[in-house]
């Protein structure tokens, strides 16, 4: 069912849409480094990799720059265009590309690069490689604002690996665990809500099972008991 769903909202949303990614798609191509679209090799469903769209944001090789895979607020590998294009999450926008091919959902746990994938608890990977992955999720709608969160850490490469991954791991298994047609398009409610309001929302109360954070993210994750 979240297939049919999937197919016929990206349709949808790729000729409304049009109108909009067209002079986008003309704006990255003569700013920046000339490049429209980044891809990446990201893990999918049974743990098999696709090729993820993004508009592009950074620097070509951004992966092998700076803090690699790990993006911190005021990335100095962020192109001209990138930071509206990233704060407004346009730039995720291509992806519907990939839910159209059949690659991703509108929900589900998010992409990772192999290396992020492989910071998750052993439990969380064999839960997530069940399903495809989403372009929104309770993963992505927690943690909105990851980069601001990245950049006030000292290491935030441990940080990331150590405690916002295995707790992320945990969202994304609770997700599958609980998948259906009402929190798909609950969380797909939620996900535009993030996108229009800046201030985060305490998605504990509405999903009152979820996993509760360290006491290292509860800070900057705006929980609430």
């Amino acid at each position: 069912m979240h297939r049919i769903f999937d197919i016929f909202f990206s349709g949808i949303m790729l000729i409304i849409l049009s109108p909009l990614l067209l002079p986008l798609m003309f704006l990255l191509r003569v700013t920046g480094e000339g490049e429209i679209f980044f891809t990446q090799n990201r893990v999918g469903r049974e743990g098999k990799y696709f090729k993820l769209y993004k508009f592009a944001t950074m620097l070509k090789n951004s992966p092998n720059l700076g803090t690699g895979t790990v993006t911190v607020k005021n990335d100095p590998r962020i192109l001209p265009m990138g930071s509206v294009l990233r704060n407004s999450k346009i730039n995720e926008l291509p992806q519907i590309i990939n839910i159209f091919k059949g690659d991703m959902s509108f929900i589900g746990p998010r992409p990772q690069t192999k290396r992020c994938f492989d910071v998750f608890p052993l439990t969380a990977q064999n839960k997530i490689k069940i399903v495809r992955p989403g372009l929104s999720g309770i993963g992505s709608i927690i943690f909105r604002n990851e980069e601001n969160m990245m950049h006030t850490n000292c290491d935030p490469d441990k940080f990331y690996d150590e405690i916002v991954m295995p707790y992320k791991g945990a969202l994304e298994a609770w997700y599958v665990s609980n998948q259906s047609i009402k929190i798909y398009f609950y969380l797909i409610g939620l996900t535009i809500r993030a996108v229009v309001r800046s201030q985060p929302y305490n998605v504990w109360t509405v999903f009152k099972d979820l996993p509760k954070p360290p006491a290292e993210l509860k800070k900057h994750l705006n929980y609430q008991n």
